[in-house]
């Protein structure tokens, strides 16, 4: 690999680095302690649209796990910065949940489905029929479709449950229209995430669980790519790939003295 710059901003996934199955990772607190005491600039990114930053910031907390509010950009977040950016003061229709409907709200969004702009859809554990075919309808008239991330599936207690990426190719199937995927592994998250703490590519690290969405999008992003094996990637898997992390480490334990 090339020689790259010091790392002087850092941003982290959530689950796979710094929680797995409800539960801290061992050296994520002493990891996150050390980015705040260093005063470097980090984010906390998760493609998960349905809680707020404020919401995620809570439930991290009583795991032990200390990340202000600010410090966590979620795809909901990415994706009402997108918009505002595309189409300021818009209008759309939103399948989602809270995290998402905020994020839209406090940039400036209009939520009806009265001719909307957009058809916005995100996360929620209650996939309605009656308002999967209103964006269906919506998209026929003319709404242009976005989703929050390309996730088909996501987990709970009892299994996996279908998400953002499973619902928005059954509305693509009805309207013969793809959306535009703003979360991982677009690029488009990590760079809405360097502008949120004025980072810049060349000095800032990724570190990710999964070398199909964190790698991939650190990587077209021209950040440090960081493989932690405290998730969903084993290293046996990662020659399958056709491109490869920075560094391949154990957890973000292994990162602690760097910071």
């Amino acid at each position: 690999m090339s020689e790259r710059k010091p790392v002087e901003s850092w941003l982290t996934d959530m689950d796979g680095v710094l929680v797995h199955e409800g539960q801290a990772i061992p050296g994520a607190s002493e990891f996150l302690g050390g980015l705040r005491q260093s005063g470097k600039p980090f984010l906390v990114l998760t493609n998960n649209s349905i809680y707020t930053p404020r919401d995620l910031s809570a439930r991290l907390e009583r795991i032990g796990i200390t990340v202000p509010e600010h410090a966590i950009w979620t795809s909901a977040l990415a994706t009402a910065k997108f918009l505002e950016d595309q189409r300021p003061g818009g209008s759309a229709y939103v399948i989602g949940e809270a995290g998402l409907t905020t994020a839209l709200h406090e940039v400036g969004y209009v939520l009806g489905d009265q001719d909307p702009d957009y058809v916005v859809l995100g996360e929620t554990r209650t996939y309605s029929f009656e308002a999967i075919t209103k964006a269906i309808r919506l998209i026929d008239d003319g709404a242009r479709f976005i989703a929050t991330n390309p996730d088909v599936t996501g987990p709970s207690n009892e299994g996996a449950l279908p998400a953002c990426g499973s619902v928005a190719a059954l509305i693509s199937k009805a309207t013969g229209v793809e959306p535009y995927f703003v979360g991982k592994p677009n690029p488009m998250m990590m760079r809405s995430a360097l502008n949120a703490i004025s980072a810049h590519s060349e000095t800032t690290a990724m570190i990710g669980d999964r070398m199909d969405t964190d790698v991939l999008c650190g990587l077209e992003a021209g950040l440090e790519t960081i493989l932690v094996l405290s998730g969903i990637s084993a290293r046996a898997e990662i020659d399958r790939y056709p491109y490869r992390p920075s560094r391949v480490v154990d957890s973000v334990a292994d990162l602690i003295a760097e910071i």
